[in-house]
């Protein structure tokens, strides 16, 4: 699928809504991703981040509100891969990963405010597939999410 999301928003400005520019970089090896969104809420723990990526994707992406922690990394080249493996096309982390390099070189598209060098704790704590918000946006698990250099957008609706 090839879109870009000034185009969306041009052509379905009262369909989307736009996550405000908060410093996300893009991170994999896909610039641009797109699908229907499915969530993790979690803390300094990616318990539940490896749990999903570990199912299928079937092309969905997985929006991970971190908190907007910088103290600790939420995916790394691991849970990346899995979610190659598994058909995800693409991890929208409010918070930080790791292992950038290895994530640059895969096939699936990672955004996230930084990177981190630590690993998160493992507790299993958090809540999936709830609706989650920052950027002053909901993102909310079934929608659509269209995310590129120049922005996220969400719809409820697929777009593209």
């Amino acid at each position: 699928m090839t879109f870009q999301t000034a185009d969306l928003c041009d052509e379905y400005d009262e369909r989307v809504r736009v996550a405000a520019p908060m410093g996300f970089r893009s991170y994999g090896g896909k610039p641009a991703f797109s699908g229907p969104i499915t969530t993790i809420k979690a803390f300094e723990d990616n318990s539940l981040v490896r749990t999903a990526l570990e199912g299928a994707g079937e092309g969905r992406v997985l929006v991970v509100d971190g908190g907007g922690s910088m103290r600790c990394a939420m995916v790394g080249d691991q849970l990346a891969r899995l979610g190659v493996t598994n058909g995800w096309r693409g991890i929208l982390v409010y918070g930080c990963i790791r292992d950038s390099a290895a994530i640059g070189e895969m096939d699936i598209g990672v955004m996230a405010l930084a990177t981190h060098p630590r690993k998160s704790v493992k507790k299993g704590i958090g809540e999936r597939d709830v609706t989650v918000s920052f950027g002053g946006i909901a993102f909310v698990p079934g929608q659509h999410l269209y995310a590129d250099a120049d922005g996220i957008l969400v719809s409820d609706t697929e777009l593209a």
